[in-house]
């Protein structure tokens, strides 16, 4: 008996310190920037936005080098709002997305999988008439050349059918009239959440981000 308390002991102190570690590598690595790519051009303008959890890329939506209803139907939202004049992106874990509407809705399971990549994932996609920019919503001026690196980003993460076509997630849980999921690569981890995924894209565009972060903190950090 005492050589088991002694083992779940060790287990517990092993797990806190796993845990510490992880927070102390995501406070530090968030605070190393990347370098930021100079450009002239400064043609295209990006947002990055939060809900203080949760990070997304707005881009215009329709630009010489991308016209984003190609992909993303605005007849797949419940709105089917024509004269949007933007599109959000994040990305994150699928069974997150779809079945926890609100926090109270979390499970252990869901959480639990989420965590350890045990998941497929999805993109969540929302449409914009315009955007106020505050401390939660960041105008970044990019050049074209950069833009078309964002873009090939973001085309990297999605998954297509044979024909070469978004798979749109028909669901009910969507948060809005302006908002529709698609499936997307990859698993959501610990280690790569929704906002390393908003970071990874700002890197693509050769523009400020943490070297690191699961977090959106570590995001805007560098857009204060």
């Amino acid at each position: 008996m005492k050589k088991t308390f002694k083992t779940i002991g060790y287990m517990l102190l092993s797990f806190l310190l796993f845990i510490g570690l992880y927070f102390l590598a995501a406070w530090g690595l968030s605070r190393m920037s990347t370098s930021l790519e100079a450009d002239m051009d400064k043609s295209v303008s990006i947002f990055i936005y939060s809900n203080g959890v949760h990070t997304d890329i707005v881009m215009p939506l329709k630009t010489v080098q991308m016209d984003w209803t190609q992909l993303f139907k605005i007849s797949n939202t419940k709105g089917r709002d024509s004269v949007a004049q933007y599109l959000a992106m994040g990305w994150g874990d699928k069974g997150f997305y779809l079945n926890t509407p609100t926090w109270d809705d979390l499970t252990f399971s869901t959480a639990f999988k989420a965590a350890f990549g045990l998941s497929t994932s999805a993109v969540h996609t929302t449409f914009y008439k315009t955007l106020v920019e505050n401390e939660q919503c960041k105008r970044i001026s990019i050049s074209a050349k950069q833009y078309q690196g964002l873009v090939n980003y973001i085309k990297g993460s999605l998954l297509f059918d044979a024909n070469g076509k978004t798979i749109f997630i028909k669901t009910d849980a969507v948060y809005g009239t302006n908002d529709a999921f698609y499936e997307a690569i990859g698993s959501y981890t610990m280690f790569h959440t929704c906002n390393t995924w908003s970071n990874n894209a700002l890197k693509s565009c050769g523009q400020k981000a943490a070297v690191w972060t699961p977090f959106e903190s570590g995001i805007f950090y560098h857009y204060q």
